[in-house]
């Protein structure tokens, strides 16, 4: 109980100013050189003070207990007050663009601390110095439970090696996100959306909307994006058994390019690619109107690249967009020759008797007629809509669909006379030479 006599802080300020005096002001006191000082500074930071109102004790950091020390000799137990902000009475409203942001690189950066992060969007001038402070940040992040967890403290779901690549096209995402269905013609069709994603800048290299997610497809896609970006070193896939198959292995192998699959039953290994599908469905997927034919989600889907999402701060890249991030790329080109050359299959058919072959449902003939019956090389190319061509030592022959009315006009060539194939055979020429009295090879 005190006594009436007892002199007892004016309010709640002039408290705490004298208990940061009782904490610091030995220091103040002393003549210290510059280790002296550091060194008392962070023996002090490990003892523990209990504040004016607090129920608990805390330590203070050696910048707080050097800042408290310099205002103690500037101004007195008074400068220990705390200071009022300027604009106090004001509600501080962060806008919706920017609270988002905040909260991305919270989560997809839960080590790193608030004061980092605020000076980091500072620097890259996506806010402005003084817009924001430090406490108000941490206020945030514990009113959304994002408290900064150290690396030893996170969750065993959570605690993973985390990777990212070191610049553009080091490594590229591929996967499939499924979409509600749209309109085809009189009746709905499946909605399967293929997109390649670049793990350095998270820009987004190709996102096609298909009615179907088969290995073909996305090495057609995977061809665009190669076609227009170069070629990545690596590519990470999904362990769907649609990407299992040879093709894309084949295909990637011949470009130099490693590919490689997430574990199966880990779907945290694609956390990239799913954390951009979430974006496009929130922002663009979920507002396709349900009359919606594949042609307009197609459009909706490069209007939410162009005019959104590549050009918006990103959370796991700190406050950079995916474009700025991007733009740092030295391109891997690939040649059209190639490109082609390495989507080339080549199969052993023969021929039927009349020259022809079956290739993707077409029957297709060759000039050369004498090849009829013949096991030959079957080759096209999966990079371009361009017939097939037979390979034969070391000809390319060109294939052509049969055209049955243009073959009844058309006489076949000759077979070449080559070695013995040059020496005539006629049974009846002997005969014939013995009635008419004809000697061998004369008259």
């Amino acid at each position: 109980m005190r006594r009436e006599d007892e002199l007892t802080p004016r309010d709640h300020a002039e408290a705490v100013a004298l208990f940061r005096a009782q904490v610091i002001g030995d220091l103040a006191a002393r003549q210290l050189d510059h280790g002296e000082l550091a060194a008392e500074l962070r023996e002090r930071s490990l003892q523990r003070f209990r504040a004016p109102g607090s129920p608990v004790t805390r330590t203070y950091s050696v910048p707080t207990l050097e800042r408290w020390l310099y205002r103690l000799r500037a101004g007195g137990v008074k400068a220990l007050r705390p200071q009022q902000r300027s604009d106090a009475g004001a509600a501080r409203v962060l806008d919706d663009v920017t609270k988002s942001l905040l909260l991305d690189i919270r989560r997809e950066h839960p080590s790193l601390s608030a004061a980092l992060i605020m000076r980091t969007l500072v620097r890259k001038g996506r806010i402005a110095p003084g817009e924001l402070s430090v406490n108000t940040l941490r206020r945030l992040y514990r009113e959304h439970g994002l408290e900064r967890l150290g690396k030893k403290h996170q969750a065993p779901g959570h605690h993973r090696r985390r990777w990212e690549a070191a610049y553009p096209s080091q490594l590229w995402h591929a996967d499939v996100c499924h979409g509600p269905k749209v309109i085809c013609g009189e009746r709905e069709r499946p909605l399967r959306i293929h997109g390649i994603l670049d793990d350095f800048s998270r820009r987004v290299l190709a996102l096609v909307a298909l009615h179907q997610e088969r290995e073909v497809d996305m090495l057609r896609v995977f061809t665009r994006a190669v076609r227009q970006h170069g070629k990545p070193e690596s590519m990470y896939l999904d362990n769907g058994s649609t990407y299992r198959g040879e093709t894309l292995a084949i295909a990637c192998n011949r470009m130099d390019v490693r590919l490689t699959h997430a574990q199966p039953y880990d779907p945290q290994a694609r956390g990239k690619m799913e954390r951009f599908w979430r974006t496009m469905r929130e922002c663009c997927l979920d507002h396709t109107p349900a009359t919606a034919t594949l042609h307009d989600v197609q459009i909706r889907l490069l209007a939410f690249l162009d005019e959104y999402y590549h050009s918006t701060p990103h959370g796991s890249l700190v406050g950079d967009t995916p474009e700025q991030r991007w733009v740092q790329r030295q391109p891997r080109e690939v040649s059209e020759e190639e490109l082609q050359e390495a989507l080339t299959i080549r199969t052993t058919r023969r021929l039927r008797g009349d020259g022809t072959v079956s290739v993707g449902g077409i029957d297709w003939e060759v000039e050369r007629g004498y090849l009829a019956g013949t096991k030959v090389i079957v080759a096209r190319t999966l990079a371009v809509n361009a017939a097939p061509w037979i390979e034969w030592d070391d000809e390319r022959l060109p294939l052509r669909p049969v055209d049955p009315r243009g073959n009844a006009m058309r006489p076949r060539k000759p077979r070449p006379s080559k070695g013995i194939d040059a020496m005539p055979f006629d049974p009846m020429e002997p005969l014939v030479d013995a009635m008419l009295g004809r000697k061998k090879g004369g008259v």
